[in-house]
């Protein structure tokens, strides 16, 4: 589906409304008819799609549904954000919160699960909903507290916490808030006199590329040490407009990297999987993480087994460069967070019984 063929449905829109992020934004498609539409699909299964967007809501930006190249069916850009019917169909015994966040917030929406570091979740809208996302729960929830309060909740947190040296601003997607109220969290944050460095993460260079505008690059910049963590996880999602974002962000001093996740039929093939880090290595940024699909409810179907993953790393490792291989992690909950999967043979017991607990039970 090309760039032209979407301005199209819109009256008047042009190449110029394309580029502005807000126009992206407001124009976000929601219905699964705007899909059938669009590309002819077999759409006889639409009640149940229909169904699916009332407990899982789509919303897709023109720009990242231009990337669908392929059928539908076996796309990756449309896996990660066309409904599928195995959403409501598949490990319906999966929590909706695997990492049990919600236990975690000693205030609204602030997760503290490791000493030195937290998580702020500034919105729980993005710009586009990842059907892999471990936080589904938020998509059709109301919206709890204004801004203001949430912030100021954050930063009271912050100063009677002053272990905490890093924060994480993340949601939802941050970017989706103008520059000015982007940097009303940074500046306030910033006061902490306790906290040293500020990462942002945001899907925005692979699904909104134009939302990294020179204006927010100088904003970014007078925040740093700041480091921007995004997710690419596929070769496709790697346009001319993506590097452009991240270069743009490299320029003013904001280290980029990418945490990618597993995901069945999208990059758990060795050839997917090589060209998507070389793609990260040619534009910079450095694969850091890659995470195996957590179990949650409603991303089943997305999930592969733990040891066809750990061959496959295993296999890159011997033929790619240190600088393009990320490192394969499985993220469970409390403070064993991260474990390695790639060395998991060297795993203490201790690692190796909760592990195998949290996978044995939702595998």
């Amino acid at each position: 589906m090309n760039k032209k063929t979407l301005l199209s449905l819109f009256d008047n829109a042009t190449s110029r409304d394309w580029q502005d992020w807000r126009w992206q934004l407001k124009n976000r498609f929601t219905k699964i008819s705007h899909i059938k539409k669009l590309f002819g699909e077999d759409f006889s299964h639409t009640r149940i799609l229909d169904k699916i967007t009332g407990i899982y809501p789509m919303a897709v930006t023109p720009y990242y549904l231009s990337l669908i190249k392929n059928n539908i069916s076996d796309d990756p850009v449309a896996a990660q954000c066309i409904p599928d019917m195995r959403e409501i169909t598949l490990g319906q015994k999966y929590p909706e919160d695997p990492l049990e966040e919600d236990t975690k917030m000693p205030v609204p929406k602030l997760i503290h699960r490791y000493t030195d570091r937290c998580l702020a979740l500034v919105t729980e809208v993005c710009a586009v909903h990842c059907r892999h996302c471990n936080r589904k729960r938020f998509w059709a929830k109301p919206k709890s507290g204004n801004f203001k309060t949430r912030l100021g909740g954050f930063i009271r947190y912050l100063e009677k916490s002053p272990q905490i040296r890093e924060v994480i601003i993340s949601g939802g997607d941050p970017l989706i808030y103008d520059d000015e109220k982007l940097e009303s969290i940074l500046a306030g944050i910033k006061t902490v006199r306790s906290v040293e460095i500020i990462r942002i993460g945001s899907r925005a260079p692979a699904v909104m590329p134009m939302r990294i505008t020179k204006n927010l690059c100088r904003i970014l910049k007078r925040y740093r040490p700041l480091w921007f963590n995004t997710q690419f996880n596929s070769p496709a999602e790697l346009t001319a407009d993506a590097a452009r974002a991240c270069n743009m962000l490299q320029e003013a001093g904001i280290p980029v990297s990418n945490q990618a996740v597993l995901l069945k039929g999208v990059n758990d093939s060795e050839d997917k999987m090589r060209a998507l880090l070389y793609g990260l290595q040619k534009i910079s940024v450095r694969p850091y993480y890659l995470f195996h699909c957590e179990p949650v409810k409603g991303c089943r179907h997305f999930r592969t087994s733990i040891e066809s993953g750990i061959k496959m790393m295993e296999n890159l490792r011997r033929e790619c460069s240190g600088l393009a291989l990320p490192q394969y992690v499985a993220d469970i909950p409390g403070k064993a967070g991260k474990i390695p999967l790639v060395s998991i043979s060297s795993s203490t017991k201790a690692e190796m019984r909760k592990f195998q607990y949290f996978f044995d039970n939702f595998t």
